[in-house]
């Protein structure tokens, strides 16, 4: 890991710190030309482009007939995984699920004399979850995705995985999809199977909303697509800061460092600390635990890529490294880590103390684990019931509340100089003034 030292006036225009925050930028130009003609050819072609790009890809042979997996292959991945598992999924589903509750809207109504306003809550007809597929194997992203879109209501959740080499699917993540509330499963994956979901093909539904991580080409499918669907975000690699004083055990920082490391080579891992001690110690830890993990190759090369030390003057120039940073996980292995919270501004979720491990809260603790990457946590959310519900206005004037705004209104199109917005004010005022002359003659 390479250590910087960020104890100087101008810390902000370090170039190494500018390289992080820029780091998710030029993938797009790359990538770009071959995702939006898979995209155009989904739309003109339907299954025939989606089987084909399946087939190419992925080899594998898709069919209306054997696209969409069966019950019979839901109750046969119950058979291949081990009651152990099944409890660790319901568990962390359970979790997941109470935790998403109290993310849920309410319709709600405001009232004036002659004037009613109001939001109407409605959740999402449909979704679409994303899960990688392959040799990967990710049952807590279909718990994470799918269970907030059924607390919030959806009524259909499809999901979409690519299987590769052969019909088979993963079955951790068909148990997951089942004990999640997943309505159907499609084996197909990519930029197409986004697209297809987007747009809707003979054998596959479109949907509304598309979530759910992937690589470049599924991140970049999304975000084309964005306006035909809604998205939740285009995602980029993933990361972990940790700020970390004099109290934090090398050991278990380098551990969580390389939690993260070892997803992907462009992953970040970055520690923030005012002491030289723990610096030290947590990059020779880092090296030592390199030597021994199953996913070396990928995690040294995601350390020699974006593995950074930052060395700060104290806790609260920590803080603002961090806040600079905008990590998607942000772990304080501090003495007081709740004394911080008021100093971090901008992280996709927060883990306090030494023993909050980012590993919990990707499984089981509850709040979801689909966050901001890149720096966009400084604008987004995690992933959370909000996300699959949308809100309509509601608005009800009677003659009195007419009475009461239709001046404002009539003089704002006036200066606009918009005449029919203006007229449809007047001649409702009109309307009333021969009411009122009407009321006046029978008098």
């Amino acid at each position: 890991m390479r250590t910087v030292n960020l104890r100087k006036e101008n810390w902000k225009e370090d170039p190494e710190l500018s390289r992080i925050r820029n780091r998710g930028q030029g993938l797009e130009s790359k990538y770009a030309p071959a995702v939006l003609e898979i995209i155009e050819n989904v739309r003109n072609f339907r299954d025939r482009a989606v089987f084909g790009y399946a087939e190419k890809f992925d080899r594998v042979k898709l069919t209306p007939e054997n696209v969409r997996v069966s019950e019979e292959e839901i109750e046969e991945a119950f058979r291949k995984v081990s009651d152990e598992v099944i409890k660790a999924i319901e568990f962390a589903v359970e979790r997941v699920k109470n935790f998403h509750q109290h993310q849920k809207e309410n319709s709600y109504f405001v009232t004036e004399p002659g004037v009613v306003l109001g939001q109407k809550v409605t959740p999402l007809e449909s979704a679409g979850v994303y899960v990688p597929g392959g040799k990967a194997s990710y049952p807590s992203s279909v718990i994470m995705n799918a269970v907030p879109a059924k607390v919030a209501g959806v009524e259909k959740v499809v999901m979409i995985t690519p299987a590769i080499g052969s019909l088979e699917v993963n079955p951790y993540s068909l148990v997951a999809a089942k004990l999640s509330g997943v309505d159907e499963i499609y084996r197909v994956g990519g930029a197409h199977g986004v697209a297809a979901i987007a747009f809707g093909t003979e054998s596959i539904p479109k949907v509304d909303k598309i979530v759910g991580p992937g690589n470049i080409y599924v991140a970049l499918a999304k975000k084309f697509l964005f306006g035909t669907v809604d998205i939740d975000m285009v995602a980029g690699p993933s990361e972990i800061l940790v700020i970390a004083d004099e109290t934090a055990n090398p050991d278990w920082v380098a551990t969580d460092l390389l939690s993260q490391a070892e997803h992907d080579e462009l992953a970040g891992a970055f520690l923030v600390t005012h002491s030289e001690k723990v610096a030290e110690e947590v990059v020779e830890a880092v090296e030592e635990k390199l030597k021994t993990l199953k996913r070396k190759e990928i995690a040294e090369k995601a350390i020699e890529n974006f593995g950074t030390v930052f060395l700060t003057r104290d806790i609260y120039h920590s803080c603002e490294v961090a806040n600079e940073i905008a990590p998607e996980h942000l772990e304080v292995a501090t003495e007081e880590p709740f004394a911080l919270l008021d100093h971090i501004k901008h992280a996709g979720a927060i883990f306090l103390g030494h023993y909050t491990c980012e590993s919990l809260g990707d499984y089981v603790l509850g709040p979801n684990h689909v966050l901001p990457t890149g720096g966009s946590a400084r604008f987004f959310s995690p992933l959370g019931v909000y996300d699959f519900v949308k809100r309509s206005s509601i608005l009800y004037v009677s003659p009195e509340g007419f009475k009461r705004v239709s001046g404002a209104a009539r003089e704002l199109a006036e200066c606009e100089g918009l005449e029919a917005h203006r007229l449809a004010v007047e001649v409702r005022e009109a309307v009333k003034m021969v009411i009122k002359a009407t009321e006046t003659v029978r008098e």
